[in-house]
């Protein structure tokens, strides 16, 4: 809530725990993602793909702006649902485009992640218009930089870290920062902004350091 921002993308998010709410006085009831939405960000959107016995867990986009649609596209290579894609559309109040925005939370082996950026990268090319603006961000887990390769060559997507600092965010762990795990990349857009929050609460909140990134549309 402190940063202001108009959309979150958020991974990990919890949609349900049968047990914590059993530990935890505080524990919220339903999805977390709807618990930190309440009175900053009216528009949401969660699709779980983790899921375990006593619950589930997945991306979640938060938006001040209407999210006309949202579909959440399962890209794990496994017969249980552990990685997706959550793909949403929000409406400009101030211009007839719509924003394409894609959450992203991806595998932690190079085969799943191939896979991961092909289906990425058709999922791309089948429903967004070239001339839309598109944000893809999210944990990449991509310590390797194979996701630059296949963005830029296939859907000519930057990222805006890399170009306004010319590298990428170190993001992981909170609390040392040493791995470039998270991205946002983009197009149909320019960067103004990009950089990873100096705020030692993050530590206590996820593993990964945010980023934050604002862009001006044409």
């Amino acid at each position: 809530m402190e940063t202001n921002a108009d959309i979150m993308l958020l991974q990990e998010i919890q949609g349900e725990h049968s047990k914590h709410g059993l530990t935890h006085d505080a524990w919220p009831e339903g999805l977390h993602s709807e618990f930190l939405a309440k009175d900053v960000w009216p528009h949401h959107a969660y699709g779980k793909n983790a899921i375990y016995e006593v619950g589930h867990h997945g991306n979640a986009i938060l938006s001040k702006y209407p999210l006309v649609s949202w579909e959440n596209i399962n890209v794990s290579p496994f017969s249980w649902a552990s990685r997706s894609l959550l793909h949403g559309e929000i409406q400009l109040p101030w211009s007839d485009e719509i924003l394409h925005i894609i959450c992203i939370h991806l595998g932690l082996t190079g085969i799943e992640r191939r896979k991961q950026f092909g289906l990425l990268c058709d999922r791309i090319q089948a429903h967004v218009p070239d001339s839309a603006p598109l944000i893809v961000a999210g944990d990449f887990n991509d310590w390797t930089g194979q996701a630059e390769k296949r963005l830029a060559q296939r859907l000519d997507l930057k990222e805006a870290y890399r170009t306004l600092h010319n590298r990428y965010a170190r993001t992981w762990p909170s609390w040392m920062p040493m791995l470039k795990m998270d991205r946002i990349y983009y197009r149909g857009m320019e960067p103004t902004l990009c950089g990873r929050p100096p705020h030692s609460a993050w530590n206590q909140l996820s593993d990964h350091a945010p980023l934050i990134a604002a862009f001006d549309l044409p």
